[in-house]
């Protein structure tokens, strides 16, 4: 069940609120557990009772972590193992669920070409958001082994915060010990709420009425072979898909916010105007902060981190991205993407980032913009080869041949397409600027007053119901994160 769907905004969330919302405080927990819960096997009713057992272990584990004081070196090597058998059971059923067909799909193709008989596969169903959940059971217990954070006071908590639905199937990814504290006792100010509906509607609205507008395009174009494209055109396609991308991940993690903060949670801030960085460096600090953050926290710095040499740390540098690559996807599109990424971020700290610094500001912005715009063809590409031919395309060196049976017409970019890139580049490049920022103080609060406030709430009003209009005019509303 999507966000942007007319069945979690008129069916889902109102009942859900009518029923929270009447609850007594002591139970307001159960209540999101159980709507946390029917969220998610709506749609994988057949793989529920499977996360269900990985919470279980995981939450046994935990205590039993806790419980034990690394004051002997028996007790030491006993909390490690605990963590280990943790870790090693939710990385494994990632792999199994996420990796296992990629590698059966690989092993065939190289035993056929051996003269070898294939292996026989049933091909395994993809749960939906394990990646995050994935993620969110590691944290808890590593924090617990870490101290850096005590046990959940109850099973019903701990489910909480691996099964909350604003966060379940599209992020942000949540450290337990940010939460913690507002999963035993959180408010429920009309202040909170009043600002978590005005997140959830504008973050809605990136999702319907941009990214999915620059879907389109971005679909037709992709859909072609990257001969029949023309330069202009093949860029089209990938600019449009740079936008997409960003506002539909910007926009879920919007929803997300917007109810946590309506459920009295605050989450951190998921990506900030992350197209107006200056480096690759930058635009990782900006984009999907919560996986930066984790990868960074979980994976970086127990490789070493920076305390290491400069070329171990390179190589560490370079793996987390590999991983990122990998945590995205099962293709070699993906490995790719991050290998692209993770050598930009280490030819920076080698050099680039002292050349840059002699550019002006503007230059800097666009050339970050140009290397993450192409690296997104990685990203949306369906396989490596057609990855490759496309950047020929964009670079212009590869032959043109538009095939007479699938012109790209007019319509390539319809109205509502340009509009909607329009905003897109707006929001992009000015939102967060220094600029928007002051203009943004002074609307809040400045001698209009309470009117600019009133201004921005009647605003997100108008966005929900457009969005609204477009889900109902309109079938087409894709769903990135299944793969993820």
């Amino acid at each position: 069940m999507a966000f942007s769907s007319l069945l979690f905004l008129f069916g889902f969330l109102p009942a859900f609120f009518a029923v929270y919302y009447l609850t007594p405080r002591r139970l307001k927990n159960s209540v999101a557990l159980v709507a946390s819960c029917i969220f998610y096997s709506w749609g994988a009713a057949n793989v529920f009772i499977i996360l269900l057992v990985g919470l279980v272990v995981d939450y046994v584990l935990g205590n039993a972590i806790d419980r034990i004081e690394p004051t002997t070196a028996r007790a030491v090597r006993l909390r490690k193992l605990l963590l280990g058998t943790s870790v090693a059971l939710n990385v494994g059923a990632l792999g199994y669920y996420k990796y296992s067909n990629f590698f059966i799909v690989q092993l065939n193709g190289l035993l056929r070409a051996l003269h070898v008989r294939p292996l026989a596969w049933t091909a395994v169903v993809l749960p939906i958001g394990i990646s995050f959940f994935t993620f969110h059971k590691i944290s808890y217990v590593v924090d617990i082994y870490r101290k850096v954070s005590a046990r959940a006071d109850s099973f019903v908590t701990f489910a909480l915060y691996v099964l909350f639905f604003p966060q379940l199937i599209a992020g942000p990814i949540i450290r337990y010990h940010d939460v913690a504290e507002q999963l035993v006792s959180r408010h429920h100010p009309p202040s909170e709420l009043a600002y978590g509906a005005f997140r959830f509607c504008v973050g809605l609205a990136k999702k319907v009425l941009i990214a999915n507008q620059l879907a389109l395009t971005a679909d037709l174009v992709f859909g072609h072979a990257p001969a029949s494209l023309s330069v202009r055109h093949a860029w089209l396609g990938i600019l449009c898909y740079t936008f997409q991308i960003y506002f539909d991940f910007s926009g879920y993690s919007d929803m997300a916010l917007g109810l946590g903060h309506m459920l009295g949670i605050r989450f951190r801030e998921n990506f900030d105007c992350p197209y107006r960085s200056e480096s690759i460096t930058e635009f990782w600090r900006r984009w999907h902060i919560s996986l930066s953050t984790w990868m960074k926290e979980y994976l970086y710095v127990p490789l070493g981190g920076n305390r290491v040499s400069p070329a171990r740390m390179y190589l560490n540098l370079w793996i987390v991205f590999l991983v990122s690559g990998l945590w995205h996807g099962a293709n070699w599109t993906f490995l790719v993407w991050g290998a692209y990424h993770g050598t930009f971020l280490v030819l920076e700290k080698l050099f680039a980032l002292r050349l840059a610094a002699r550019l002006p500001r503007v230059l800097r912005v666009l050339v970050t913009f140009v290397i993450v715009a192409v690296g997104w063809v990685f990203f949306r590409a369906a396989d490596l080869g057609y990855a490759l031919r496309f950047l020929a395309r964009l670079s212009g060196l590869s032959h043109f041949s538009p095939a007479a049976d699938t012109p790209l017409t007019a319509e390539l970019l319809t109205n509502r397409g340009c509009v909607a890139l329009a905003v897109a580049v707006c929001v992009s490049f000015f939102s967060g600027s220094k600029l928007g920022e002051t203009l943004s103080k002074r609307f809040e609060t400045g001698p209009v007053g309470n009117w600019g406030r009133g201004l921005s709430y009647a605003g997100a009003v108008l966005c929900l119901l457009f969005s609204c209009a477009s889900l109902a005019n309109s079938s087409y509303n894709p769903f990135i994160y299944f793969r993820f």
